[in-house]
């Protein structure tokens, strides 16, 4: 019965357009103010501090103070592998119509690549996924796994398993695990790991954000390396400019 009741708990703090709205956006890992939150999901300030206060109390959001502002952040790797989840479990069929050009070009950038809490999500982070297991770095044979190839391609990436800190030991994490893409609707590299790859994605300038959101562009740097390291081939219609959509769908291939 306590189980039943948690569920139905957290279910209910989904249930409302706007929690959601704001449990979607703090996907991209960063720490939002309650104003930001409001104005993304075109809610009074007030209305939002309300429905914040709720996510915190149900364990779906953590809060810190810094002088005048609240900054909210998702609680945990756990509560955005949720959110993600149940955001891919949504009911299938054709997306929403788009009413402008920008809202066209966002909804493209973001399904081509973006950040998913941590990790690197959408149709460039499962072409990563596929190819690290085309090429023998992730093994499926006993559960998901890293193969001594795939720790040594880490390594070559300075992401080093064994260094003290790199993983999370305290068993609230796993080191690998498959996240369900929801625009894909396959999956990518979550877990210590997947969120390692997307940290040096970002440090070795292989991807950038797009604007404040959590769709991010691969660099020409990136695609080389991509290419190079893992033998997928990015076309440049899916890289553009900053803040650009591909001008058709992109194409990754493995070599």
């Amino acid at each position: 019965m306590d189980n039943a009741e948690s569920l139905a708990g957290w279910a209910a703090l989904l249930a409302d357009r706007t929690r959601a709205a704001f449990c979607l956006a703090l996907l991209d890992g960063r720490a939002w103010t309650v104003g930001e939150l409001a104005k993304h999901a075109g809610v009074a300030i007030s209305t939002a501090s309300e429905h914040a206060d709720r996510l915190v109390a149900g364990g779906l959001l953590a809060q810190r103070k810094q002088g005048r502002h609240r900054y909210l952040q998702l609680a945990g790797p756990e509560v955005a592998a949720l959110i993600e989840t149940v955001a891919a479990a949504g009911t299938p069929g054709p997306p929403p119509p788009v009413v402008s050009l920008s809202a066209a070009h966002r909804r493209r950038n973001l399904a081509f690549a973006r950040t998913c809490y941590d990790h690197l999500a959408g149709f460039v982070g499962v072409a990563v996924a596929d190819a690290m297991t085309a090429h023998g770095m992730i093994s499926r044979s006993h559960g998901l796994a890293v193969t001594p190839r795939g720790t040594a391609w880490l390594a070559a990436n300075a992401i080093f398993l064994d260094k003290p800190g790199a993983l999370d030991r305290s068993g609230k994490r796993p080191v690998l695990r498959e996240c369900l893409d929801w625009t894909e609707r396959r999956s990518h590299l979550a877990g210590t790991v997947g969120a390692a790859i997307c940290r040096h994605a970002f440090d070795a300038g292989w991807i950038v954000r797009i604007g404040t959101g959590r769709a991010v562009r691969v660099t020409d740097v990136g695609a080389r390396a991509l290419e190079d390291q893992l033998g997928v081939v990015i076309e440049p219609a899916g890289r553009g400019s900053p803040g650009a959509a591909p001008a058709a769908p992109a194409v990754a291939r493995h070599r």
